[in-house]
């Protein structure tokens, strides 16, 4: 599957970028993604629920009532979670809300996603660029160019690079993510994929293993 390649100012270079049948081009997975986004999703939970058990509160231990004849439930203290302002029974306690997926299992939900946005149309190649100086407006002027900046944006650099970490960090609507660190959820999220050449590269070498 052949694509065009695009510049910072949204003028086709001419040349044509492959996107790879294996990773772009397969019949997704609609069970890989459920389970990959579940566990995504799963592992951003903090899990610090808690509340107090019975042997944990603070109160007198005096049996208040008898124990039979008062024409009500048996309790105990004051702590009783009978009572109003008593102990909760099996509440939650703080956990680990995460599970573990096998890594053909991830590699298969990422290449499903992926597969999913190209018969959307909804990737961009963009010619590997670089910023200077952090600038939010020089950013915003590129996915003016591209055409994508009334979507959810995410776009894939080949690797960390600062002063373009920081000139999209401040847009609600755009996203950055290092090629093989991407993830399901996040591909899925976006309207449109904005994906360096470089980036392409690193991607088939981690998902077309």
């Amino acid at each position: 599957m052949e694509i065009s390649v695009f510049n910072i100012k949204g003028e086709d270079t001419g040349r044509k970028a492959v996107l790879n049948e294996a990773v772009f081009g397969i019949e997704p997975n609609d069970h890989a993604i459920y389970l990959d986004v579940k566990q995504y999703l799963a592992a951003q939970r903090q899990g610090t629920a808690k509340s107090k058990e019975r042997s944990e509160m603070s109160g007198s231990t005096r049996k208040l009532g008898r124990q039979k004849g008062g024409g009500g439930a048996r309790r105990g203290d004051i702590n009783s979670p009978v009572l109003v302002g008593g102990a909760r029974v099996f509440g939650p306690r703080p956990r680990n809300y995460a599970f573990k997926l096998n890594k053909k299992l991830k590699a298969l939900a990422r290449r499903s996603a992926l597969s999913y946005k190209a018969k959307e149309n909804s990737i961009v190649v963009l010619e590997d660029f670089t910023m200077e100086t952090p600038k939010t407006k020089a950013f915003v002027e590129i996915l003016n160019n591209l055409k994508v900046s009334e979507k959810k944006v995410l776009v894939i650099l080949p690797e960390a690079n600062k002063n373009v970490f920081l000139s999209a960090r401040n847009l609600e609507g755009a996203k950055l993510a290092i090629a093989k660190d991407i993830n399901t959820y996040n591909v899925l999220d976006a309207g449109a994929l904005v994906i360096t050449e470089r980036s392409l590269e690193d991607i088939d070498a981690v998902l077309n293993r």
